[in-house]
């Protein structure tokens, strides 16, 4: 049987679409799940890292990465690691802009998180940094339950990590 021929950099793109199942706006290459796609002696081999290790939509996007892999006519595995760490600085610039654009407070960077004594985090609605967490966990683990104290609107915020 004649292996096809595989375009490393168009299966990724086919791969980076694949939706997050708790936060669907996003994309795993939005959030940085999707690690690498390499092609390991004929056997392509995604590596992704979960957000954190009981996150239970990894079933799902493993699922999903087959079914790319299925369709694209190529044998593959998905490894999934630990090391390093997810983080949510690997949440791209257009992730961010995603997330606030459908109602959820984006993550600061680790730095800006360690610097600053009170959480500042911006309401998503009027963009207000005058803001009050209600929980510190929402509608997922990954995320507090804010509220603005200026437009009074309640919010999610993805926690950083």
């Amino acid at each position: 049987m004649i292996r096809p021929v595989v375009d490393l950099g168009e299966l990724e793109r086919g791969l980076g679409e694949i939706p997050d199942p708790e936060v669907p706006v996003l994309t795993i290459a939005d959030l940085g799940v999707l690690r690498s796609v390499a092609d390991e002696g004929g056997r392509i081999v995604v590596t992704i890292t979960p957000t954190y290790s009981g996150c239970p939509a990894m079933h799902h996007i493993e699922n999903r990465i087959a079914e790319v892999l299925d369709a694209a006519e190529v044998e593959g595995e998905v490894r999934v690691t630990f090391s390093p760490a997810w983080t949510t600085d690997w949440i791209s610039a257009d992730g961010r802009r995603k997330l606030r654009e459908y109602g959820i407070a984006p993550p600061r960077t680790t730095e800006v998180a360690l610097t600053i004594g009170r959480r500042q985090i911006a309401c998503p609605q009027c963009g207000s940094t005058d803001t009050e967490t209600i929980s510190e966990f929402g509608s997922t683990a990954c995320k507090a339950l804010m509220r603005c104290l200026e437009c009074r609107e309640p919010f999610d915020h993805f926690k950083e990590l």
